[in-house]
């Protein structure tokens, strides 16, 4: 049987990793597939970490695309464009896709998906989402017999170490920040990831395998770690708690929550205790319980293993009809359902509070007064003492769920006391039980 030809776009990071894994690992990789896997031609700019010197490499990648030998597209270059084009003239000439792109899948998926259902072809994004974790196989197959009730994860390296270090080592975010972009972590600008877009764009492809829903990154909320302060970091492990910015999709009965954000997350939960640059994406299904994935959310070789291993589903399916293969959302495209997705006004969680109070009789009366009046319930308190040159004390304050229109309207009034000398800080909560 012939080979199946491989036309690479990109040759950066997870680009040479995959020529190089699928080098190490020819043999075992075509026992699995049950064909020989080629490379037949990349496109790429600049130099690369991989030998090529038998591979043709040209700088366009329209080159690729068109060349009728290929078989399978490997896109690997990033960014909405020109990545989209790439990938709609590979299956407008009858090419199978395979992309570690999040954010093209994310904003553009249900065009590309809708493009390869009408041409019959696959688009495989496995290392799209936590790099070497296979999560995506494992909700779109392993747990296609459960109802998946809620999906929670720590999907940006970069912003749990940096929440790592301020927790371990005291040290305040700007300066792990800077660390991070020393060590390769960060970009130099490191908005994408510290904003939460970087783990949005995962939680958007996540939650539309979970439940069946067009991919929707437009509705989601976004909120980074920039506002998260070694003082939080602090009160959090006092009160046995994390923080760690979760990516979160709830099924409730009003809707789908799909949120981003800081969260604090009971210290005895395994998710809690992940640490460093690793990933983790915890899943409750009805009938299996939670299961939890755990392992490198980025790198080249553990990216490459994600590339190589959708790579390999292709070449197995080559001859499989369209209509057998597993739907790229997990659900049969005329089964997705436009389940509404609820704005973070009707979300219903519990919250961390901390308020710079004077420190005088009747402050702590007032705040609960206005608290019990939203009818939100206090779970504990911790009252700290003034820091070094302040007359205001840290008052820390753990909630019971609430729904958080009910939450913010409260923080509004507590802002407005005479006593209250700085913007309350809020984050969520959840217990992930």
């Amino acid at each position: 049987m012939k080979p199946v030809k491989i036309g690479l776009l990109g040759l950066g990071t997870v680009g040479a990793g995959t020529v190089n894994v699928l080098r190490r690992n020819a043999l075992e990789i075509s026992r699995r597939a049950g064909r020989e896997i080629l490379i037949y031609r990349a496109a790429a700019r600049g130099t690369w970490a991989c030998d090529t010197t038998d591979i043709p490499v040209t700088e366009d990648g329209f080159e690729v695309v068109n060349d009728p030998e290929v078989d399978i597209v490997v896109e690997l270059i990033g960014g909405e464009e020109p990545a989209k084009q790439l990938i709609l003239t590979a299956l407008a000439n009858g090419k199978h896709v395979v992309t570690a792109n999040k954010a093209l899948i994310a904003k553009h998926g249900n065009e590309i998906f809708a493009k390869a259902s009408e041409m019959g072809l696959m688009v495989a994004f496995e290392p799209a989402v936590a790099g070497g974790i296979p999560i995506i196989k494992a909700l779109r197959e392993g747990l296609t017999g459960n109802k998946i009730e809620w999906v929670a994860g720590i999907i940006n390296g970069t912003c749990n170490f940096i929440l790592t270090e301020m927790r371990d080592k005291g040290r305040d975010f700007d300066a792990v920040l800077q660390e991070a972009q020393a060590k390769g972590y960060a970009e130099a600008n490191p908005t994408f990831d510290v904003e939460g877009i970087d783990s949005a764009h995962k939680l958007t492809i996540l939650a539309s395998i979970a439940f069946g829903i067009p991919l929707q990154f437009d509705k989601i909320y976004i909120e980074g770690i920039g506002g998260v302060t070694r003082m939080d970091v602090e009160y959090a492990e006092e009160l046995h708690y994390r923080i760690k910015l979760l990516g979160l999709a709830r099924r409730t009965e009003q809707g789908v929550e799909l949120r981003v954000h800081p969260t604090l997350i009971p210290e005895r939960r395994l998710i809690a205790n992940v640490d460093g640059v690793m990933n983790a994406v915890l899943v409750k299904g009805d009938a299996v319980g939670p299961t939890l994935y755990y392992g490198a959310g980025a790198g080249a070789e553990p990216t490459a293993s994600a590339v190589v291993a959708d790579i390999v589903d292709v070449v197995r399916t080559l001859t499989s009809d369209p209509e057998n293969r597993v739907p790229h959302l997990a659900f049969q495209p005329q089964s997705i359902s436009d389940i509404p997705i609820l704005p973070i006004d009707a979300v219903l969680t519990a919250y961390y509070l901390r308020l710079s109070a004077e420190d005088k009789p009747g402050v702590l009366a007032d705040v609960t007064r206005i608290l019990a009046n939203h009818q939100i319930s206090i779970e504990a308190i911790l009252q700290k003492e003034p820091l070094t040159g302040e007359s205001y004390l840290p008052i820390i304050m753990l909630t019971q769920k609430t729904q958080e229109r009910e939450m913010k309207a409260a923080v509004a009034e507590i802002e407005a006391l005479a006593s209250i000398n700085k913007p309350v800080k809020l984050i969520r909560m959840e217990t992930l039980g």
